[in-house]
């Protein structure tokens, strides 16, 4: 009998650590992943590098069909100005349902999938097998946040880094669009006291515990 897809949802704000979760546990399942905050970064980063206006919803909606989510770049989407830019053109609604579109395609693929982003388990995957909300407190995220910067020798102010969370946290939680916020049937994963291997030996755990029961059913 052919296995089930296996399809992970992994959501939670900035600096939660979602995304290295996701990308362990991709790894551990054998399963692709995509960032879905990429998605984001690359329609911005097409339109700043064409030389197109942010706030004009036309040419970010033609940046977004033209957008290969088989191509995304980490090192070059993680540019600050790009994280800036995506914000604009992420509050657009028919950048959002394109990009949605082709985010439900990717998580539709034969063996399943891990996706990882704001609201994947609420609009992107509602059916997902899995749904994780992946959460710490603000200082913990900018803590890491800044050590992120410092290990790329980098420097960053502890306080600004903060702040910014704070000002990230309230613009994905109360956007009218898709906000922020864990799915009714998602499993709470804070990880504020946890490192990495903590958050992912319990995060398999929760999952290995659903596709046992499911195969059960």
């Amino acid at each position: 009998m052919t296995a089930a897809p296996l399809v992970i949802a992994i959501d939670g704000p900035a600096a939660s650590g979602k995304g290295t979760l996701a990308r362990r546990l991709a790894d551990y399942y054998h399963l692709p992943h995509l960032d879905t905050g990429l998605t984001y970064r690359a329609v911005a980063h097409m339109l700043l590098t064409k030389g197109w206006p942010l706030g004009d919803a036309p040419h970010a909606t033609e940046a977004a069909r033209l957008v290969d989510l088989g191509g995304l770049d980490r090192n070059v989407l993680s540019a600050h100005a790009v994280g800036e830019a995506a914000s604009k053109i992420a509050v657009i609604p028919e950048v959002r349902r394109i990009l949605v579109d082709k985010q439900r395609a990717f998580a539709a693929q034969a063996s399943g999938a891990v996706l990882d982003g704001r609201d994947i388990g609420t609009v992107v995957c509602p059916d997902a097998t899995v749904k994780l909300y992946v959460t710490a407190s603000a200082e913990v995220r900018a803590r890491r946040r800044l050590a992120e910067i410092e290990a790329r020798d980098g420097t960053g102010d502890f306080a600004t880094i903060l702040a910014d969370i704070a000002r990230r946290d309230e613009r994905d939680m109360g956007r009218a669009d898709s906000p922020l916020r864990p799915a009714a049937d998602a499993h709470l994963l804070d990880t504020s006291e946890m490192d990495i291997e903590t958050a992912f030996i319990a995060a398999r755990s929760i999952i290995d515990g659903i596709v046992a029961a499911e195969s059960e059913s």
